[in-house]
């Protein structure tokens, strides 16, 4: 049986995961306005990503004798000033989540919630490859610039993530 604590928490950080998805869903639509294709599709793959995520807490919930309790989601921001600001703020939402994460992690320790943990350190790893993932789009847009060839270069690049 999952604790009060734990579920509680879990039940936020679904709250959370779908936030992230539901971000990242508006910069696809975003990148499509611009005609980034590219980078409309790496986004939805990375919605989609993060409504997975949101599933395994879900389940987690579920598989303990836990209630899940969904909250409503903020409508999310629909304009970026560039790329390079949009994959800026994907970036910071990361070290957001990965912050949150740690916080979970923190928690279960202190309830020797040891099922938590490791669900959790599956969230651990993977916030390493998600911000290195968008930290690297990240310095690549700042390498390229103002330069359009480089820009769409890019954009076809990030167009072949798979699913």
């Amino acid at each position: 049986m999952i604790g009060t604590k734990m579920e509680a928490a879990f039940n936020e950080q679904i709250k959370e995961e779908l936030a992230s998805a539901y971000l990242y869903l508006s910069m696809a639509a975003y990148f499509h306005a611009q005609n980034l294709d590219g980078m409309a599709h790496w986004m939805h793959v990375q919605a989609h990503e993060e409504y997975e995520h949101a599933m395994k807490f879900f389940n987690h919930i579920i598989d303990r004798g836990g209630q899940v309790e969904l909250a409503g989601l903020e409508k999310p921001k629909k304009v970026w000033d560039s790329p390079l600001s949009a994959f800026e703020e994907a970036y910071q939402h990361e070290q957001y989540v990965t912050g949150r994460i740690n916080s979970l992690y923190k928690l279960a320790v202190s309830e020797e919630d040891y099922p938590a943990l490791g669900l959790l350190q599956w969230f651990v790893d993977e916030q390493v490859e998600e911000e290195a993932s968008v930290s690297k789009i990240v310095e690549q847009l700042k390498m390229i610039g103002n330069s359009g060839s480089g820009l769409i270069m890019l954009d076809s690049q990030l167009g072949k993530r798979e699913e």
